[in-house]
């Protein structure tokens, strides 16, 4: 059984802790007609000296003295979903390297599925990363009917030319309350994830390439494909999209 654990913990690069490896083990273990439960993974791991890298947790950030204009917030805190392109969530985070300084990772996230469906990455935090996530996301997606897109109110998101595209799409605009980043709260999460498994575990990347290569493995092959989230009944974001397409064939 610990051979197992190390297995899986290896396989995914030490980013799952208990409840994954739990899922992951009972998948294989099915076959067999066995199953092993939490607590015993817990204290196999902590006899194994092992467990999934941590972060601090984000918390909302201090008000600013800048007076921003308060927007619609069309979600309120409502991620709930019933198929995919109704609603997405959209943000950015910085991305330290040690050659080119600060750099910025822009993507958007289908609430359905949790699959990160436009993404950019760029030196510059401007409306033109911004643009350019939003027209990746267009072209992975068939948009029907009403679909609405929530970010922060950040200027790169508030500009004209931003607001200009999402009403020639015909994507309505929903905005966070200034200070809260709990009514984008699965962006924030993913986030997390993301630092926490994919950024922190390298002291620095070394330039704006290293760093594109890392985050594009994370996302594209990892994220996407194969991290399976509790809040999707430990599916992955890829399969939730084929199970849900599926049965819109099938209806």
């Amino acid at each position: 059984m610990k051979q197992r654990i190390l297995r899986i913990f290896a396989e995914f690069k030490q980013r799952y802790g208990v409840m994954k490896i739990h899922h992951e083990l009972n998948l294989e273990l099915q076959p067999l007609q066995l199953r092993c439960s939490p607590r015993r993974i817990s204290r196999l791991m902590k006899e194994l000296d092992i467990h999934s890298v941590t972060v601090n947790k984000w918390k909302a950030a201090s008000a600013s003295k800048t007076k921003v204009e308060q927007r619609p917030n069309l979600l309120k805190q409502d991620f709930s979903t019933t198929g995919l392109n109704q609603k997405w969530t959209a943000d950015m985070t910085y991305i330290q390297t040690k050659r080119n300084g600060w750099c910025y990772l822009s993507t958007i996230m289908d609430l359905h599925s949790r699959r990160i469906i436009g993404y950019s990455f760029s030196k510059k935090m401007d409306t033109d990363l911004v643009l350019k996530t939003l027209e990746s996301a267009v072209k992975n997606r068939t948009i029907t009917g009403d679909l609405i897109i929530h970010t922060d109110l950040g200027s790169q998101y508030t500009s004209d030319d931003c607001n200009q595209r999402l009403t020639e799409l015909h994507i309505r605009h929903s905005y966070s309350r200034k200070g809260c980043p709990y009514d984008n709260a699965p962006m924030e999460s993913f986030h997390a994830s993301l630092k926490k498994e994919c950024v922190y575990p390298v002291p620095v990347f070394e330039d704006y390439e290293t760093a594109a290569a890392f985050l594009f493995e994370y996302v594209h092959a990892f994220y996407n494909r194969k991290r399976i989230h509790s809040s999707l009944g430990y599916q992955t974001p890829l399969q939730v999209e084929i199970s849900t397409l599926t049965s819109q064939m099938a209806a």
